[in-house]
């Protein structure tokens, strides 16, 4: 058994509502969540970094090529560590969350050691974007509209980086990510149709209501920068 033994529909908090209808379902690549938001490549440089410095102090000292190893031998073990960590962390993040897109709102089921769902209402979609990364892999950060707001330290890794006075929520490391923001785009335009379709007729007292959510637009969907 493990922690999510428990949900009646994978990756979702309960059972959806009547008429919901789940349009997709993943998860995040480990690799590229190690390599994104773990930054497993970046501690890899730093440890690279320092060996070649020590080796550099040794030979420059006076030592041989064994004094010079030797003055290394004590950071390689640290480097493997430090990355084995960050790796394994990336790979249990990644096994323990589930992105759902259904045709009313965006789940994020995550955490490896206290497992949380988090609902992003369509009504509370501002806009969502796209961004690229050169392994096939994509983000898909989401715009809260009015006063909603996330926790940046509850959602980590799932939120978009530098967005800490107004968190972003974002699906991460996502795979085949065009076709995923184009089912999002797609759901969030029938949804703001379905809002506008819905909403009374304007008087001149009060004026016509205005859909809360808006679909991806074309440019969003090319790229988004951090």
């Amino acid at each position: 058994m493990n922690e999510h033994d428990g949900e009646v529909i994978r990756g979702l908090p309960g059972v959806p509502p009547r008429g919901e209808r789940i349009l997709w379902q993943g998860s995040p690549d480990w690799r590229s969540l190690a390599m994104r938001a773990f930054k497993v490549r970046a501690v890899l440089v730093y440890f690279g970094l320092l060996v070649v410095w020590q080796a550099a102090v040794a030979v420059h000292d006076g030592g041989g090529i064994g004094e010079a190893a030797q003055a290394v031998l004590w950071i390689l073990p640290l480097g493997l560590v430090a990355t084995g960590v960050l790796t394994l962390l990336a790979w249990l993040n990644a096994r323990s969350t589930v992105f759902t897109v259904t045709d009313r709102r965006i789940v994020v089921r995550a955490g490896v050691a206290l497992p949380m769902a988090v609902n992003l209402p369509f009504a509370k979609v501002t806009s969502a974007a796209l961004r690229h990364h050169s392994d096939g892999t994509g983000d898909i950060p989401i715009v809260m509209g009015g006063k909603e707001r996330v926790s940046t330290i509850m959602m980590w890794p799932y939120v978009r980086p530098w967005k800490m006075g107004r968190p972003e929520p974002m699906l991460r490391a996502v795979r085949e990510p065009d076709r995923v923001a184009r089912i999002l785009a797609d759901a969030l335009a029938a949804h703001a149709s379905t809002v506008t379709a819905t909403a009374p007729a304007a008087t001149p007292a009060r004026p016509q209501a205005q859909p809360a959510a808006r679909p991806m637009s074309e440019p969003a969907l090319r790229d988004a920068h951090a």
